[in-house]
């Protein structure tokens, strides 16, 4: 093949290349255009504050629970809290006055903060009551009592004797477990100073949070002695859901949410204990007290002879001598025996005449004796 022959031969083919891939750009540029997907449209407005979850009545709020969202300028109501004017600071610790679903704005009328009219209200949980007690500064820990924490109540008294008991005895009882403070005196938040240190001042009155049960015990309490505040510990909050736990006390529902899960799990681990009291008395501090209360001496008992003469207490002997009877109580009795004993004794040393002349005075000093 000759060199002309052979340039037709390649020219032909980049021709042929060159027109199969022009017809695939042409079939693959009429496919289908796809379909992309659609962006929604940002509402144009200020940026409110909305509930991240639901949160029901009674929720304080804290910096998880809200957030500020892109709301339209047009929907934007005066009640709500909008970025940019209202202080975040402030609305952590405030509690939900009414249930606020996911997604809906927080409105100042949901809110109340602590001081206002109707907090301590909305800061009780469901069921649940608010009843105060007098505190010192010895019986309120100092001062060292602040909203939100937990404490034991105990009752110390002076038990009386009466019926068949004399004295008194000196006790003290931890009569009620895990009772959460919601106010000292008149205030429902901790008190800081310039620099933000928390002021520690002693407490004439504490406010806690019981069930209506409960409420009537520490107002009976309140009564019977002196009642003072026992501050726990944060921990027992874990070991008392530990210990509920492991009694079978607490059991988590399949199915629940994070929110819900974590809600029961604090409830749970916060709750009151009423019972399971424990006690000291005066003879567990000091052994010049007594552990209990002591018997009355039992009233006097007749003779039975018909002479109206005081029967003696405890154990005696009675003798009858046909319409007569003498009563002599054992250790009177006792004694009279020894002695003639001890007679009988020095006579059988002296041989057969002492015990002769041993044996009349020895019973008339027995009969003496009786």
């Amino acid at each position: 093949m000759d060199r002309k022959k052979l340039v037709l031969l390649l020219g032909a083919l980049v021709v042929a290349i060159g027109t199969a891939l022009a017809a695939r750009s042409m079939f693959a540029g009429a496919s289908a255009p796809q379909a992309q997907a659609a962006v929604p449209a940002q509402p144009q407005g200020p940026k409110v504050l909305v509930a991240k979850r639901a949160l029901p009545l009674g929720t304080i709020i804290t910096a998880d629970a809200v957030g500020y969202q892109l709301w339209p300028k047009e929907l934007v109501q005066d009640a709500y809290f909008v970025d940019g004017e209202a202080d975040m600071s402030k609305l952590l610790g405030t509690v939900v006055r009414y249930p606020i679903t996911a997604g809906q704005p927080v409105t100042q009328g949901a809110l109340v903060a602590p001081g206002d009219r109707g907090f301590l209200a909305a800061a009780l949980g469901p069921g649940m009551r608010a009843v105060t007690v007098a505190v010192s500064e010895k019986t309120g820990v100092g001062g060292f009592v602040f909203p939100g924490d937990h404490v034991d109540l105990m009752l110390t008294q002076t038990v009386n004797g009466d019926g068949d008991e004399t004295g008194h005895l000196s006790a003290a009882e931890t009569i009620l477990h895990n009772l959460r403070v919601l106010a000292t005196d008149q205030a429902t938040e901790s008190a800081t100073n310039d620099e933000g240190k928390t002021i520690v001042k002693p407490s004439h009155t504490v406010t806690l949070e019981a069930t209506p049960k409960i409420a009537e015990k520490i107002a009976v309490a309140q009564t019977l002695g002196t009642l003072s505040l026992s501050l726990r510990s944060l921990a027992d909050s874990q070991s008392d859901l530990d210990r509920a736990v492991a009694q079978g006390n607490f059991k988590l529902t399949d199915g629940l949410s994070k929110d819900a899960e974590t809600k029961m799990i604090s409830k749970a681990s916060s709750a009151v204990q009423d019972g399971g009291a424990t006690y000291t008395t005066g003879g567990d501090v000091s052994r010049f007290q007594s552990r209990s209360l002591s018997p009355k001496a039992q009233p006097a008992a007749h003779s039975g002879d018909g002479s109206g003469a005081q029967a003696p207490a405890g154990p005696a002997v009675r003798v009858y001598r046909g319409q007569a009877v003498t009563v002599t109580p054992i250790e009177k009795f006792s004694n009279s025996m020894d002695k003639f004993t001890d007679m009988v004794n020095r006579a059988q040393s002296q041989g057969a005449n002492g015990v002769a002349r041993a044996l009349p005075s020895a019973t008339a000093a027995s009969m003496a004796g009786g």
